[in-house]
């Protein structure tokens, strides 16, 4: 048997059908060229997808991933237009780790049920703070200077609102 840096290969058989085969070929992965290394990295691709699913690291890696092709894309847009966005940045970066914990997440109680909620309310606060951070000035630093002012008026008029409940909770 064969060896790789990841231990002995092992070969396997089996049969799909065409629809399913004609999609797997199709199949782009950077290291991969022949079907076996394509296999190889699918069959790896999906270790880390259900890994993930019980792991937050792991989770996290796994959804980084699959939009790394999102990821390169924006760098090339960047460089080509000279442009740069802080905002598609800080989305990339918080939704991942939104979506790494409800992937990881399995809360058997309602303690562990509140600590999810809590850790994804936290996070989405913490976007949402970042993102009207953005429209303090007219020029959100983002591709489309201005997208944050565009959609923050009802956030806006919501805080305030619930900043006057807040005070008529304390003075009343």
């Amino acid at each position: 048997m064969a060896q790789s840096a990841g231990g002995t290969m092992v070969p396997i058989s089996g049969r799909i059908e065409d629809e399913l085969y004609q999609w797997f070929i199709s199949l782009k992965y950077e290291s991969a060229k022949t079907n076996s290394e394509k296999l190889r990295e699918a069959l790896k691709e999906l270790k880390l997808q259900h890994d993930g699913a019980h792991d937050f690291v792991t989770a996290l890696a796994w959804f980084q991933n699959v939009i790394k092709p999102l990821s390169q894309s924006l760098s090339v847009v960047e460089r080509d237009e000279k442009a740069h966005s802080e905002v598609m940045g800080l989305l990339i970066e918080n939704i991942s780790a939104m979506a790494a914990t409800l992937i990881s997440s399995r809360p058997e109680t309602l303690t562990e049920a509140k600590q999810i909620e809590e850790q994804l309310v936290r996070r989405a606060m913490a976007l949402t703070e970042a993102l009207l951070r953005q429209g303090v000035t007219p020029s959100a630093a983002a591709f489309d200077d201005a997208v944050v002012r565009r959609h923050s008026n009802r956030t806006i008029e919501l805080a305030l609102l619930i900043n006057q409940a807040t005070k008529g909770e304390h003075n009343g």
